[in-house]
């Protein structure tokens, strides 16, 4: 497979990934990003403290509340929103770098966060991922060992709400094998990749199709050839 969709003639895109906490969007983020070299991924930037084992513009650009505040007043996000007293949201910046290598964007957002994209962007394709049960969705959130039980109960609210706008979107993936995940949102990827309107350079290969089978046609003896 050729490095970026510009060798494919593909005008590159937003690929949304959007689920409840828990419900495995930033592990199938990752996954793609492994697979794929036509895709890179947008690191968002966020008011909460560090985690273990995170690091600065790998997993998220830590920024204070004033300085994230500042960004949004200089407009410099595609999208921001506030979940469980932080700040979250993708950088124009880091968008334009993606988009200008060529590469399919992966943005891992909220269904807020992802309702901006759709407006500002819409050619940008959303996926949500559904986990395959409440009972797995607990089951992830108390494995992760890094919240509290009222934390956890708060995100289980939030997932609730979250899970109405999963008809917003444009695809569905039910996150219950994480290998088949992938599989079915690299699916979705090579799908859209192949829209007539995403095809940057249709037209100047269709006339390069039709010019060499004038040329045939001619060379066979069939000078009448449709123009």
């Amino acid at each position: 497979m050729p490095g970026t969709a510009r060798e494919l003639g593909v005008a590159p895109f937003l690929l949304v990934l959007s689920s409840p906490s828990g419900g495995g969007k930033s592990t199938i983020a990752r996954h793609l990003l492994d697979a794929r070299e036509d895709v890179t991924y947008s690191v968002s930037a966020t008011t909460r403290g560090k985690r273990p084992g995170e690091e600065e513009g790998r997993h998220y650009h830590f920024l204070s509340r004033s300085e994230f505040e500042r960004r949004v007043a200089a407009d410099e996000f595609a999208e921001w929103a506030e979940y469980e007293g932080n700040l979250y949201g993708t950088l124009r910046s880091e968008v334009e770098r993606g988009l200008g290598s060529g590469r399919h964007v992966v943005l891992d957002i909220e269904v807020a966060g992802a309702r901006q994209v759709r407006k500002r962007f819409p050619d940008s394709v959303q996926v949500f991922v559904l986990p395959p049960s409440a009972s797995e969705l607990i089951h992830r959130l108390t494995g992760r060992n890094t919240e509290p039980k009222d934390a956890i109960a708060r995100r289980l609210a939030i997932a609730s709400q979250e899970l109405m706008a999963a008809a917003e979107y444009d695809y569905v993936v039910v996150n219950d094998d994480v290998v088949e995940a992938v599989a079915q949102v690299a699916a979705i990827l090579d799908v859209e990749a192949r829209r007539v309107r995403r095809i940057a350079n249709l037209n100047v290969v269709i006339d390069n199709l039709r010019k060499d089978l004038t040329g045939l046609s001619e060379r066979l003896g069939g000078s009448d050839a449709p123009a």
